[in-house]
């Protein structure tokens, strides 16, 4: 059942919580990743785990769940031997997945149907650099039929997410432009700069002004970085802020590992709500558990455009 209210009125009224990393949870419920697709694969071979892995989340606070297709896209499907008409029920399936697991409970839950960068096809670490070679307009070409799929499959808002430079930010805009449903932006920063070095400035000034843009701010990033980035999205953009850092281990595409120490900590979240976070959760390496931190901490906060004010 879809939600009574779109997703853009309930963040005029509150910080909602946002699920963890889909493949995290995938590991820990005993899938193997090691492909290409990376979770997409499930969507052909165990879907029922992908709905389980959204369930936890459920259980665990989420509001809004995010969909198994960011690694999903027509070339990726193609090396399995999937035809065009297969890959585009997969896409469906991935929203249909998650709006089943939203049934769970009797509260709202949203679903955004992720659309992740075009790194993410080349698997190996693009999209923390970003740069890709490719020029916007080719870079439309690759997002415009996923971004159709999703679209068609009806999900809440499209989670235009991990996105590492600003051309790509412009391709995937462009090609959302007209779909039908509500976007979200997040590009993955280091430091104060995008990826591929821009300035966030730059990167959250292309959505100013966008009424199709209903969030805007930053995941897949060191949780350190966030709060900074919180600030610079809800000045630059004047609207409310997406933010999901990962666990602040770094991703060896190479050796297919995460190392270092984690610095994620649901203490972090008041930090990231007084910012001006309206979207709040966490993205690899982040599970259930934590998510039911982060649903205590955003619990603390009232209405509000900024947040609200802590009630301790």
């Amino acid at each position: 059942m879809r939600p009574a209210r779109p997703l853009a009125e309930a963040l005029a009224e509150g910080a909602l919580v946002l699920d963890g990393g889909l493949a995290s949870r995938l590991e820990e419920q005993g899938s193997d990743l090691s492909g290409e697709l990376w979770s997409a694969r499930l969507l052909a071979d165990d879907p029922g785990r992908i709905e389980a892995a959204h369930r936890a989340y459920v259980r665990a606070g989420a509001q809004v769940l995010i969909t198994a297709s960011y690694q999903a896209s027509y070339e990726g499907f193609a090396r399995r031997g999937l035809t065009r008409t297969e890959a585009g029920r997969l896409f469906a399936r991935s929203v249909r997945l998650a709006r089943a697991a939203a049934e769970d409970t009797a509260d709202e839950v949203w679903v955004a149907a992720s659309v992740g960068p075009y790194g993410a096809l080349l698997a190996d670490g693009s999209e923390y650099r970003g740069r890709y070679g490719l020029t916007v307009r080719e870079l439309e070409r690759f997002h415009r039929p996923r971004v159709e799929a999703l679209a068609a499959a009806d999900p809440d808002v499209l989670a235009l997410e991990t996105v590492p430079d600003t051309d790509e930010a412009e391709a995937l805009l462009r090609v959302a432009e007209g779909c039908g449903v509500p976007v979200w932006v997040s590009y993955t920063v280091s430091g104060t700069r995008t990826r591929a070095g821009q300035s966030l400035d730059t990167a959250f000034g292309l959505v100013r002004g966008l009424d199709q843009v209903i969030a805007a701010g930053v995941n897949c990033c060191e949780p350190p970085d966030t709060a900074a980035a919180v600030t610079r999205a809800a000045r630059l953009t004047g609207k409310p802020v997406v933010a999901y850092p990962n666990s602040g281990e770094a991703w060896d595409a190479r050796r297919r590992a995460w190392t270092g120490p984690v610095t994620y900590s649901a203490h972090r979240v008041a930090d990231w709500l007084g910012a001006g976070a309206r979207l709040v959760g966490g993205c690899c390496r982040i599970g259930p558990g934590t998510i039911t931190d982060v649903a205590a901490a955003v619990s603390m906060y009232g209405p509000g455009p900024g947040g609200g004010a802590a009630r301790r």
